[in-house]
């Protein structure tokens, strides 16, 4: 049995989840508040982050890109032809590329600052209001990563070539949680948006959209998959 160290609107946790999905594996999930800088948790993962994949008579494993990594070296040849990772070089590099985009990049420039600010703040003793001039550069900034979405599928049946793999989970990831908060500009690019509703509806995404957390409702089209 694999336990997954979480928070259900951590982005690098919604990949690992969305992730183990893919390969048919149901984790034990606990909720991790990393902002807590729990004792016990930080024994772990030196690094006091989520995600943290733990499976029986194993080392910890953290860190999104690290897990998916770990996933596909020990897993990966099983899923055959739905490998999420592609066994060319050239081609794993430009998973990793966009992987890198959306896991660093998206995240420095959107899905931090939104979460951070709208969720996390809630938790945080002293953390006050949310800085909303983070969150209106959030907003603005996401629009030209959508555009580059758009771009990308436009060239390409998905992100990263003709089949899914990590950098469409990486990418979905991050904009779940911008849109369970309701701050996706679909109407920014319309190759974007059907990209992301082929994902979205994806089995492995059932457990993603059904997340609610208490005392928050997730924007309409969150779970919507014609939305």
């Amino acid at each position: 049995m694999a336990t997954l160290y979480h928070h259900p609107l951590c982005p690098h946790s919604r990949f690992v989840r969305i992730v183990l999905a893919e390969f048919g594996m149901e984790p034990q999930l606990i909720e991790e508040r990393a902002f807590e800088r729990r004792r016990d948790f930080l024994a772990l993962n030196p690094a006091g982050t989520t995600p943290l994949l733990v499976e029986e008579q194993a080392p910890a494993v953290p860190g999104a890109a690290t897990i998916a990594e770990y996933l596909d070296e020990t897993r990966g040849l099983a899923l055959g032809d739905r490998r999420l990772m592609p066994e060319d070089p050239l081609g794993r590099v430009e998973v990793r590329r966009l992987m890198e985009w959306f896991h660093g990049k998206f995240f420095t420039e959107v899905s931090d600052w939104l979460v951070t600010e709208k969720i996390y703040k809630r938790y945080m003793p002293g953390a006050g209001a949310p800085n909303m001039e983070l969150v209106r550069a959030a907003r603005q900034n996401i629009r030209y990563h959508l555009r580059y979405i758009g771009w990308l599928v436009g060239q390409r049946n998905w992100l990263a070539g003709d089949r899914l793999t990590y950098a469409d989970l990486a990418a979905a990831a991050h904009l779940s949680c911008v849109d369970f908060l309701g701050d996706v500009p679909w109407g920014e690019d319309e190759a974007a948006k059907l990209w992301y509703a082929r994902v979205k509806s994806r089995p492995s995404f059932r457990t993603i959209l059904a997340d609610r957390m208490p005392g928050l409702t997730p924007d309409a089209v969150y779970a919507d998959l014609d939305f």
